[in-house]
């Protein structure tokens, strides 16, 4: 397949989980994949895996510098980037009254100033490209309510994907928001949510948990030219739970 034969992507959190989902599907449809992960040794195992067109890098995806260094990377290895997904993020089962400041601010750098400082640092080499596509990955948390600090987070990730939309529109930059219900992913199988996922995925109206593929197909769709019209905007995919 070649849906995005001749595109460059940097895929964060694509070590494992649906990070490495989108990498795998993107690399099946012609894209050259930077996986770019602060977990060193599962990333280099996928990297191998997918052959020559992925290459793994290191990324922190809270500061900027690193941000810059894998920006220059990925050009050097394969050219100027058109897709980035930001797709890093964690997650904390803890009420307002049980979490501290440090878990917070731990929270929001992850899940929410790293799409920041992703989005800066690869606006150069898509205006390199002329243009690009950046799929910010959400959560029905960032239209819902949910874990403090989680849901917080999701919901500014949602805003900034429609403020970054109309700055980069005139750059034939796209910026769109994917908002995933219940995934199977190594994150809803931590000790402190693994029972209440259970519990919850009782309630999604396709009756069952998704699969990171299912997620990946919607994300491919964003990166590539067919979705040439659609900017600023969310994209759901939670097995109808926000639909009740």
């Amino acid at each position: 397949m070649t849906r995005l034969n001749g595109k460059i992507a940097i895929i964060t959190g694509a070590a494992r989980g649906m990070g490495a989902s989108h990498a795998r599907l993107f690399i099946n449809e012609g894209a050259k994949v930077m996986i770019a992960d602060i977990l060193e040794e599962d990333g280099q195992v996928l990297a191998r895996e997918l052959g020559e067109n992925a290459k793994f890098v290191k990324l922190d995806v809270t500061k900027a510098a690193n941000w810059e260094e894998v920006v220059s990377q990925t050009e050097k290895e394969f050219g100027p980037v058109n897709i980035l997904v930001n797709n890093a993020g964690i997650s904390m089962n803890k009420s307002i009254e049980e979490i501290t400041e440090e878990e917070y601010r731990r929270i929001v750098d992850i899940n929410q100033i790293s799409v920041f400082l992703g989005m800066k640092a690869v606006l150069p080499s898509m205006k390199k490209a002329n243009g690009g596509s950046i799929v910010n990955i959400s959560s029905i948390n960032g239209l819902v309510g949910g874990a403090i600090g989680y849901t917080d987070t999701k919901f500014a990730v949602r805003g900034m994907t429609k403020a970054a939309a109309l700055n980069l529109a005139h750059n034939g930059i796209r910026v769109n928001s994917v908002h995933p219900g219940v995934i199977e992913t190594p994150m809803i199988s931590q000790a402190d949510s693994k029972d209440i996922i259970k519990e919850f995925a009782k309630h999604i109206p396709a009756g069952r948990v998704a699969k990171p593929e299912e997620v990946s197909n919607l994300v491919l769709y964003l990166a590539s030219d067919e979705s040439s019209y659609s900017t600023g905007s969310e994209f759901v995919i939670d097995g109808g739970l926000t639909a009740q």
